[in-house]
Protein backbone atom coordinates (compact mmCIF):
# COMPACT_ATOMS: atom_id res chain seq x y z
CA UNK A 1 0.00 0.00 0.00
CA UNK A 2 1.79 3.69 -0.74
CA UNK A 3 0.81 7.15 -1.46
CA UNK A 4 -1.02 6.18 -5.02
CA UNK A 5 -3.13 3.69 -3.66
CA UNK A 6 -4.47 5.99 -1.05
CA UNK A 7 -4.71 8.88 -3.63
CA UNK A 8 -6.66 6.52 -6.53
CA UNK A 9 -9.12 5.26 -3.23
CA UNK A 10 -9.81 8.96 -2.09
CA UNK A 11 -10.89 10.18 -5.74
CA UNK A 12 -12.62 7.68 -6.18
CA UNK A 13 -14.45 7.72 -2.45
CA UNK A 14 -15.20 11.53 -3.63
CA UNK A 15 -16.22 10.93 -7.09
CA UNK A 16 -19.11 7.70 -5.41
CA UNK A 17 -19.92 10.83 -3.41
CA UNK A 18 -20.85 13.42 -6.14
CA UNK A 19 -22.50 10.55 -8.13
CA UNK A 20 -24.82 8.95 -4.79
CA UNK A 21 -25.50 12.52 -3.06
CA UNK A 22 -28.41 13.81 -5.87
CA UNK A 23 -29.48 10.40 -6.56
CA UNK A 24 -29.63 8.32 -2.84
CA UNK A 25 -28.69 10.76 -0.68
CA UNK A 26 -31.29 13.46 -0.74
CA UNK A 27 -34.90 12.36 0.20
CA UNK A 28 -37.98 14.78 -0.52
CA UNK A 29 -40.62 15.07 1.44
CA UNK A 30 -43.56 17.20 1.14
CA UNK A 31 -45.42 19.28 4.13
CA UNK A 32 -48.26 21.17 3.08
CA UNK A 33 -47.08 23.02 0.49
CA UNK A 34 -43.81 22.90 1.41
CA UNK A 35 -41.03 20.29 -0.15
CA UNK A 36 -38.34 19.54 3.02
CA UNK A 37 -35.33 17.91 1.66
CA UNK A 38 -33.73 15.28 4.12
CA UNK A 39 -30.10 14.44 3.42
CA UNK A 40 -29.16 10.69 3.76
CA UNK A 41 -26.07 10.88 4.68
CA UNK A 42 -25.50 7.60 6.31
CA UNK A 43 -26.29 5.89 2.47
CA UNK A 44 -23.79 8.33 0.85
CA UNK A 45 -21.05 7.33 3.55
CA UNK A 46 -21.46 3.83 3.80
CA UNK A 47 -21.08 4.19 -0.36
CA UNK A 48 -18.44 6.02 -0.45
CA UNK A 49 -16.55 3.61 2.41
CA UNK A 50 -17.46 0.91 0.63
CA UNK A 51 -15.64 2.32 -2.89
CA UNK A 52 -12.46 3.74 -1.09
CA UNK A 53 -11.71 0.48 1.21
CA UNK A 54 -12.20 -1.48 -2.23
CA UNK A 55 -10.29 0.85 -4.50
CA UNK A 56 -7.85 0.57 -1.80
CA UNK A 57 -6.62 -2.91 -1.42
CA UNK A 58 -7.34 -4.19 -4.85
CA UNK A 59 -4.21 -4.07 -5.79
CA UNK A 60 -3.37 -6.12 -2.80
CA UNK A 61 -6.12 -8.55 -3.95
CA UNK A 62 -4.48 -8.75 -7.29
CA UNK A 63 -1.71 -9.24 -6.43
CA UNK A 64 -2.28 -12.22 -3.78
CA UNK A 65 -4.59 -13.54 -6.63
CA UNK A 66 -1.21 -14.07 -8.90
CA UNK A 67 0.32 -15.62 -6.17
CA UNK A 68 -1.61 -18.04 -5.23
CA UNK A 69 -3.42 -18.75 -8.51
CA UNK A 70 -6.83 -18.19 -8.38
CA UNK A 71 -9.38 -19.37 -10.43
CA UNK A 72 -13.15 -19.02 -9.95
CA UNK A 73 -14.98 -22.08 -10.06
CA UNK A 74 -16.15 -23.44 -12.94
CA UNK A 75 -19.62 -24.41 -12.83
CA UNK A 76 -20.83 -27.88 -14.14
CA UNK A 77 -22.94 -27.75 -17.58
CA UNK A 78 -25.14 -30.17 -19.31
CA UNK A 79 -24.32 -31.69 -23.15
CA UNK A 80 -28.27 -32.04 -23.41
CA UNK A 81 -27.04 -33.40 -27.22
CA UNK A 82 -25.47 -36.80 -24.93
CA UNK A 83 -28.58 -36.71 -22.21
CA UNK A 84 -32.27 -36.77 -24.26
CA UNK A 85 -33.77 -38.15 -21.85
CA UNK A 86 -32.69 -35.12 -19.50
CA UNK A 87 -33.82 -32.78 -21.79
CA UNK A 88 -37.04 -34.86 -21.99
CA UNK A 89 -37.47 -35.16 -18.26
CA UNK A 90 -36.91 -31.01 -18.08
CA UNK A 91 -39.12 -29.90 -20.89
CA UNK A 92 -41.84 -32.05 -19.09
CA UNK A 93 -41.15 -30.78 -15.66
CA UNK A 94 -41.50 -26.94 -17.40
CA UNK A 95 -44.77 -27.95 -19.11
CA UNK A 96 -46.79 -29.10 -16.32
CA UNK A 97 -45.22 -26.20 -14.02
CA UNK A 98 -47.85 -23.78 -14.77
CA UNK A 99 -50.57 -26.52 -13.54
CA UNK A 100 -49.61 -26.54 -9.91
CA UNK A 101 -48.32 -22.46 -9.96
CA UNK A 102 -50.21 -19.33 -9.43
CA UNK A 103 -51.17 -16.71 -12.03
CA UNK A 104 -48.69 -14.41 -11.39
CA UNK A 105 -45.77 -17.22 -11.42
CA UNK A 106 -47.11 -18.18 -14.54
CA UNK A 107 -46.63 -14.40 -15.96
CA UNK A 108 -43.27 -14.27 -14.80
CA UNK A 109 -42.21 -17.52 -16.70
CA UNK A 110 -44.06 -16.15 -19.50
CA UNK A 111 -41.65 -13.13 -20.24
CA UNK A 112 -38.39 -15.26 -19.30
CA UNK A 113 -39.13 -17.46 -21.87
CA UNK A 114 -39.23 -14.39 -24.19
CA UNK A 115 -35.92 -13.00 -22.89
CA UNK A 116 -35.09 -17.11 -23.46
CA UNK A 117 -35.87 -16.68 -27.06
CA UNK A 118 -34.23 -12.93 -27.41
CA UNK A 119 -30.92 -13.97 -25.85
CA UNK A 120 -30.74 -16.98 -27.72
CA UNK A 121 -31.00 -15.25 -31.23
CA UNK A 122 -28.46 -12.31 -29.66
CA UNK A 123 -26.48 -15.05 -29.26
CA UNK A 124 -25.74 -16.04 -32.66
CA UNK A 125 -24.92 -12.65 -33.33
CA UNK A 126 -22.94 -11.66 -30.74
CA UNK A 127 -21.92 -15.00 -28.80
CA UNK A 128 -21.16 -16.99 -31.86
CA UNK A 129 -20.06 -14.63 -35.08
CA UNK A 130 -18.51 -11.84 -32.42
CA UNK A 131 -20.49 -9.12 -34.33
CA UNK A 132 -21.84 -6.67 -31.21
CA UNK A 133 -25.09 -5.87 -31.95
CA UNK A 134 -26.86 -2.73 -29.64
CA UNK A 135 -30.28 -2.64 -31.93
CA UNK A 136 -31.54 -6.12 -31.44
CA UNK A 137 -34.45 -4.65 -29.89
CA UNK A 138 -35.47 -2.98 -33.68
CA UNK A 139 -35.95 -6.54 -34.86
CA UNK A 140 -38.24 -7.81 -31.43
CA UNK A 141 -40.19 -4.42 -32.56
CA UNK A 142 -40.58 -4.84 -36.57
CA UNK A 143 -41.61 -8.81 -35.72
CA UNK A 144 -44.58 -7.04 -32.94
CA UNK A 145 -45.43 -4.19 -35.60
CA UNK A 146 -46.18 -6.72 -38.38
CA UNK A 147 -48.44 -8.71 -36.43
CA UNK A 148 -50.55 -5.57 -34.68
CA UNK A 149 -50.13 -3.94 -38.85
CA UNK A 150 -51.57 -7.23 -40.02
CA UNK A 151 -54.42 -7.54 -37.95
CA UNK A 152 -55.16 -3.42 -37.86
CA UNK A 153 -55.17 -3.25 -41.25
CA UNK A 154 -56.33 -6.60 -43.14
CA UNK A 155 -57.72 -8.82 -40.21
CA UNK A 156 -54.79 -11.39 -39.71
CA UNK A 157 -55.08 -13.73 -36.70
CA UNK A 158 -51.24 -14.44 -35.07
CA UNK A 159 -50.63 -17.74 -36.92
CA UNK A 160 -51.15 -16.23 -40.02
CA UNK A 161 -48.89 -13.21 -39.36
CA UNK A 162 -46.34 -15.03 -37.46
CA UNK A 163 -44.05 -16.63 -40.32
CA UNK A 164 -44.16 -13.01 -42.09
CA UNK A 165 -43.55 -11.48 -38.69
CA UNK A 166 -40.31 -13.68 -38.73
CA UNK A 167 -39.48 -12.92 -42.46
CA UNK A 168 -40.07 -9.14 -42.23
CA UNK A 169 -37.60 -9.14 -39.11
CA UNK A 170 -35.63 -11.19 -40.90
CA UNK A 171 -35.15 -9.06 -44.04
CA UNK A 172 -34.36 -6.17 -41.72
CA UNK A 173 -31.54 -7.88 -40.38
CA UNK A 174 -30.47 -8.60 -43.99
CA UNK A 175 -30.58 -5.17 -44.89
CA UNK A 176 -28.83 -3.97 -41.60
CA UNK A 177 -26.17 -5.87 -42.66
CA UNK A 178 -25.09 -4.59 -45.50
CA UNK A 179 -23.90 -1.31 -43.93
CA UNK A 180 -22.05 -3.03 -41.47
CA UNK A 181 -19.66 -5.07 -43.80
CA UNK A 182 -16.71 -3.51 -43.22
CA UNK A 183 -17.15 -2.76 -39.62
CA UNK A 184 -16.23 -4.45 -36.11
CA UNK A 185 -15.97 -3.62 -32.68
CA UNK A 186 -17.45 -0.12 -31.65
CA UNK A 187 -18.02 1.53 -34.93
CA UNK A 188 -20.55 -1.73 -35.46
CA UNK A 189 -22.07 -1.27 -32.17
CA UNK A 190 -22.67 2.41 -32.31
CA UNK A 191 -24.26 1.53 -36.09
CA UNK A 192 -26.41 -0.96 -34.65
CA UNK A 193 -27.36 1.36 -32.03
CA UNK A 194 -28.27 3.72 -33.98
CA UNK A 195 -31.04 1.44 -36.19
CA UNK A 196 -32.47 0.41 -33.16
CA UNK A 197 -33.32 3.89 -32.37
CA UNK A 198 -34.21 4.77 -35.96
CA UNK A 199 -36.53 1.69 -36.33
CA UNK A 200 -38.27 3.44 -32.51
CA UNK A 201 -38.52 6.94 -34.32
CA UNK A 202 -40.25 5.77 -37.14
CA UNK A 203 -42.58 3.69 -34.86
CA UNK A 204 -43.50 7.11 -33.49
CA UNK A 205 -43.27 9.13 -36.58
CA UNK A 206 -45.52 7.06 -38.80
CA UNK A 207 -48.30 7.76 -36.47
CA UNK A 208 -50.62 7.42 -39.90
CA UNK A 209 -50.19 3.51 -39.75
CA UNK A 210 -48.24 2.47 -36.15
CA UNK A 211 -50.38 5.02 -34.49
CA UNK A 212 -47.73 6.91 -33.14
CA UNK A 213 -46.49 6.93 -29.32
CA UNK A 214 -50.09 5.14 -28.67
CA UNK A 215 -49.10 2.36 -31.00
CA UNK A 216 -52.17 -0.34 -31.88
CA UNK A 217 -54.43 -1.58 -28.87
CA UNK A 218 -57.04 -4.41 -29.53
CA UNK A 219 -54.60 -6.97 -30.63
CA UNK A 220 -56.41 -10.38 -30.09
CA UNK A 221 -54.82 -13.60 -28.03
CA UNK A 222 -53.61 -16.73 -30.26
CA UNK A 223 -56.92 -19.22 -31.05
CA UNK A 224 -56.75 -23.19 -30.46
CA UNK A 225 -57.55 -24.46 -34.10
CA UNK A 226 -59.01 -21.50 -34.99
CA UNK A 227 -61.59 -21.45 -31.39
CA UNK A 228 -60.65 -18.21 -29.39
CA UNK A 229 -59.89 -18.55 -25.67
CA UNK A 230 -62.41 -16.54 -24.23
CA UNK A 231 -65.38 -16.18 -22.68
CA UNK A 232 -67.20 -15.01 -25.70
CA UNK A 233 -66.59 -15.25 -29.07
CA UNK A 234 -65.71 -12.27 -30.94
CA UNK A 235 -67.68 -13.33 -34.29
CA UNK A 236 -71.36 -14.22 -33.70
CA UNK A 237 -72.17 -17.08 -33.77
CA UNK A 238 -69.06 -18.87 -33.75
CA UNK A 239 -68.37 -21.15 -30.42
CA UNK A 240 -65.04 -20.48 -27.96
CA UNK A 241 -62.93 -23.18 -27.33
CA UNK A 242 -64.27 -24.00 -23.79
CA UNK A 243 -68.17 -24.29 -24.87
CA UNK A 244 -66.94 -26.67 -28.04
CA UNK A 245 -65.26 -28.50 -24.72
CA UNK A 246 -68.14 -27.50 -22.53
CA UNK A 247 -65.96 -26.03 -19.84
CA UNK A 248 -66.45 -23.16 -17.66
CA UNK A 249 -64.11 -20.69 -18.73
CA UNK A 250 -60.99 -19.34 -16.66
CA UNK A 251 -58.64 -16.45 -17.37
CA UNK A 252 -55.87 -19.24 -15.93
CA UNK A 253 -56.22 -20.87 -19.24
CA UNK A 254 -55.09 -18.47 -21.11
CA UNK A 255 -52.42 -17.44 -18.91
CA UNK A 256 -51.06 -21.25 -19.10
CA UNK A 257 -51.59 -21.79 -22.67
CA UNK A 258 -49.69 -18.33 -24.09
CA UNK A 259 -46.78 -19.87 -20.98
CA UNK A 260 -46.90 -23.27 -23.00
CA UNK A 261 -46.77 -21.25 -26.08
CA UNK A 262 -43.85 -19.40 -25.35
CA UNK A 263 -41.94 -22.84 -24.17
CA UNK A 264 -42.74 -24.78 -27.61
CA UNK A 265 -41.10 -21.12 -29.05
CA UNK A 266 -38.10 -21.25 -26.88
CA UNK A 267 -37.85 -24.66 -27.41
CA UNK A 268 -37.60 -24.07 -31.25
CA UNK A 269 -35.23 -21.52 -31.40
CA UNK A 270 -32.80 -23.71 -28.44
CA UNK A 271 -33.17 -26.31 -31.28
CA UNK A 272 -32.52 -24.92 -34.20
CA UNK A 273 -29.50 -22.11 -32.84
CA UNK A 274 -28.20 -25.85 -31.32
CA UNK A 275 -28.24 -27.66 -34.69
CA UNK A 276 -27.07 -24.49 -37.02
CA UNK A 277 -23.99 -24.80 -34.75
CA UNK A 278 -23.07 -27.86 -35.52
CA UNK A 279 -23.50 -27.09 -39.36
CA UNK A 280 -21.45 -25.38 -41.50
CA UNK A 281 -22.48 -22.56 -41.05
CA UNK A 282 -21.69 -22.38 -37.23
CA UNK A 283 -18.46 -23.66 -38.12
CA UNK A 284 -17.81 -20.31 -40.17
CA UNK A 285 -19.84 -18.21 -36.92
CA UNK A 286 -16.66 -19.70 -34.42
CA UNK A 287 -14.27 -18.38 -37.68
CA UNK A 288 -15.20 -15.27 -38.13
CA UNK A 289 -15.82 -14.74 -34.34
CA UNK A 290 -12.14 -15.53 -34.17
CA UNK A 291 -10.19 -14.00 -36.72
CA UNK A 292 -11.92 -12.20 -40.08
CA UNK A 293 -8.49 -12.16 -41.21
CA UNK A 294 -7.75 -16.12 -41.35
CA UNK A 295 -11.43 -16.70 -41.64
CA UNK A 296 -10.90 -14.86 -45.46
CA UNK A 297 -8.05 -16.92 -45.87
CA UNK A 298 -9.28 -20.10 -45.15
CA UNK A 299 -11.37 -19.22 -48.64
CA UNK A 300 -14.80 -18.09 -46.16
CA UNK A 301 -16.49 -15.34 -47.14
CA UNK A 302 -16.68 -12.56 -44.51
CA UNK A 303 -20.08 -10.98 -46.05
CA UNK A 304 -21.98 -13.52 -46.03
CA UNK A 305 -21.27 -14.76 -42.78
CA UNK A 306 -22.41 -11.78 -41.16
CA UNK A 307 -25.43 -11.21 -43.35
CA UNK A 308 -26.57 -15.23 -42.24
CA UNK A 309 -25.90 -14.31 -38.42
CA UNK A 310 -27.59 -11.24 -38.76
CA UNK A 311 -30.77 -12.61 -40.84
CA UNK A 312 -31.29 -15.49 -38.78
CA UNK A 313 -30.36 -13.68 -35.67
CA UNK A 314 -33.20 -11.51 -36.07
CA UNK A 315 -35.83 -14.23 -37.43
CA UNK A 316 -35.99 -15.20 -33.90
CA UNK A 317 -36.08 -11.59 -32.37
CA UNK A 318 -39.12 -11.23 -34.91
CA UNK A 319 -40.86 -14.28 -33.20
CA UNK A 320 -40.75 -13.67 -30.31
CA UNK A 321 -41.71 -9.65 -30.97
CA UNK A 322 -45.19 -11.05 -32.25
CA UNK A 323 -45.71 -13.49 -29.71
CA UNK A 324 -45.30 -10.55 -27.24
CA UNK A 325 -47.51 -7.82 -28.93
CA UNK A 326 -50.29 -11.39 -28.81
CA UNK A 327 -49.60 -11.95 -24.73
CA UNK A 328 -50.13 -8.03 -24.49
CA UNK A 329 -52.63 -7.34 -26.56
CA UNK A 330 -51.23 -3.53 -27.40
CA UNK A 331 -47.77 -2.52 -29.10
CA UNK A 332 -46.23 0.88 -28.68
CA UNK A 333 -42.67 2.30 -29.26
CA UNK A 334 -42.24 2.56 -25.46
CA UNK A 335 -42.10 -1.04 -25.64
CA UNK A 336 -38.83 -1.20 -27.52
CA UNK A 337 -36.53 1.22 -25.87
CA UNK A 338 -32.13 0.85 -25.67
CA UNK A 339 -32.96 -0.35 -21.78
CA UNK A 340 -34.40 -3.52 -23.84
CA UNK A 341 -31.25 -4.04 -25.83
CA UNK A 342 -29.33 -3.60 -22.93
CA UNK A 343 -31.38 -6.03 -21.10
CA UNK A 344 -31.04 -8.48 -24.17
CA UNK A 345 -27.26 -7.84 -24.59
CA UNK A 346 -26.82 -8.35 -20.79
CA UNK A 347 -28.66 -11.86 -20.54
CA UNK A 348 -26.12 -12.94 -23.18
CA UNK A 349 -23.05 -11.32 -21.15
CA UNK A 350 -24.11 -12.48 -18.04
CA UNK A 351 -24.67 -16.34 -19.22
CA UNK A 352 -21.49 -16.07 -21.52
CA UNK A 353 -20.60 -15.78 -24.56
CA UNK A 354 -22.13 -18.71 -27.24
CA UNK A 355 -23.58 -20.30 -24.07
CA UNK A 356 -27.25 -21.74 -25.08
CA UNK A 357 -27.29 -22.96 -21.34
CA UNK A 358 -26.15 -19.95 -19.75
CA UNK A 359 -27.95 -17.85 -21.91
CA UNK A 360 -31.19 -19.73 -20.38
CA UNK A 361 -29.89 -19.44 -16.84
CA UNK A 362 -29.38 -15.47 -17.31
CA UNK A 363 -33.03 -14.91 -18.97
CA UNK A 364 -34.38 -16.64 -15.85
CA UNK A 365 -32.56 -14.85 -13.23
CA UNK A 366 -32.72 -11.48 -14.64
CA UNK A 367 -36.23 -11.53 -15.10
CA UNK A 368 -37.29 -13.39 -11.90
CA UNK A 369 -34.65 -11.76 -9.23
CA UNK A 370 -36.69 -8.28 -9.89
CA UNK A 371 -40.25 -9.74 -9.01
CA UNK A 372 -38.95 -11.67 -6.10
CA UNK A 373 -37.17 -8.70 -4.61
CA UNK A 374 -39.94 -6.32 -4.87
CA UNK A 375 -38.57 -3.92 -2.39
CA UNK A 376 -35.56 -3.26 -3.79
CA UNK A 377 -37.55 -2.12 -7.33
CA UNK A 378 -35.98 1.58 -7.17
CA UNK A 379 -32.36 0.22 -7.00
CA UNK A 380 -32.92 -2.54 -9.44
CA UNK A 381 -30.75 -1.10 -12.43
CA UNK A 382 -27.71 -0.08 -9.54
CA UNK A 383 -28.09 -3.27 -8.34
CA UNK A 384 -28.08 -4.79 -11.72
CA UNK A 385 -24.76 -2.49 -12.68
CA UNK A 386 -22.93 -3.99 -9.60
CA UNK A 387 -23.86 -7.45 -10.73
CA UNK A 388 -22.30 -6.72 -14.09
CA UNK A 389 -19.38 -4.99 -12.95
CA UNK A 390 -18.57 -8.10 -10.70
CA UNK A 391 -18.83 -10.56 -13.27
CA UNK A 392 -16.26 -8.98 -15.54
CA UNK A 393 -14.16 -8.44 -12.81
CA UNK A 394 -14.23 -11.92 -11.51
CA UNK A 395 -15.89 -14.07 -13.92
CA UNK A 396 -15.97 -12.24 -17.53
CA UNK A 397 -16.57 -15.43 -18.96
CA UNK A 398 -19.78 -15.72 -17.67
CA UNK A 399 -22.24 -17.70 -15.70
CA UNK A 400 -21.55 -21.05 -17.34
CA UNK A 401 -19.24 -20.75 -20.04
CA UNK A 402 -19.17 -22.38 -23.55
CA UNK A 403 -16.91 -25.12 -23.50
CA UNK A 404 -15.07 -25.54 -26.91
CA UNK A 405 -12.93 -28.74 -27.88
CA UNK A 406 -9.23 -28.50 -27.91
CA UNK A 407 -6.27 -30.14 -27.85
CA UNK A 408 -3.48 -29.54 -25.53
CA UNK A 409 0.09 -29.98 -26.39
CA UNK A 410 2.78 -31.42 -23.82
CA UNK A 411 5.95 -28.82 -23.98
Amino acid sequence: MNATCLKNAAIAAIMTTVLVLPVFGLHLTRQGVRTIIEPQWGIVAAAAAAVFFFQLFSPLLARAGRRIHVRPPELPSIAFDRNPWLLAALLLAAAAWPFFAGRSAVDIGTLALIYIMLGLGLNIVVGFAGLLDLGFVGFYAVGAYTYGLLYHWAGWSFWEALPLAGGMAALFGFLLGFPVLRLRGDYLAIVTLGFGEIIRLLLINLARWTGGPDGISGIPKPTVFGYEMARRSSVEGQQTLHELLGMDFAPQHMVIFLYLMALLLATVTLWVSNRLLRMPVGRAWEALREDEIACRSLGLNPTRIKLSAFTLGATFAGLGGAFFAARQGLVNPESFTFMESALILAVVVLGGLGSQLGVILAAILITVLPEVAREFAEYRMLIFGLIMVLMMRWRPQGLLPMKRPHVELDA
